[in-house]
């Protein structure tokens, strides 16, 4: 799958669409330091959006190459299914929920 713009995709869980995108890659700023990727998150129609932040590649602590970011529909599914029990609710107005992904993914 080609995209121009960047990586994203659409994965169903308990027969919901939701759709997924890489919003930034990682990235060093000089007041915060590396910052993971990060991804949004969307139910099909639904007000509500989440975001997933990601912790800084290990190899960009230690200063090696920053490479390619690694976020598939497998890893976004899981995204959404973590962000839903954590009190995520598509449906609800508010502002953006973000969530931030430990070291093992989850």
């Amino acid at each position: 799958m080609l995209h121009t713009r960047g990586l994203g995709g659409t994965v169903e869980i308990d027969g919901f669409e939701y759709d997924w995108e890489l919003q930034s890659e990682p990235q060093q700023s000089s007041a915060d330091g590396w910052k993971g990727m990060t991804v949004s998150l969307r139910q099909k129609d639904m007000p509500r959006e989440a975001v997933l932040e990601f912790p800084t590649p290990k190899r960009l602590l230690k200063g090696l190459p920053k490479g390619r970011s690694h976020i598939n529909d497998a890893i976004a599914a899981r995204g959404v299914r973590a962000a839903l029990l954590a009190g995520w609710d598509p449906a609800s107005r508010g502002k953006t929920l973000v969530f931030m992904v430990d070291a093992n993914g989850d």
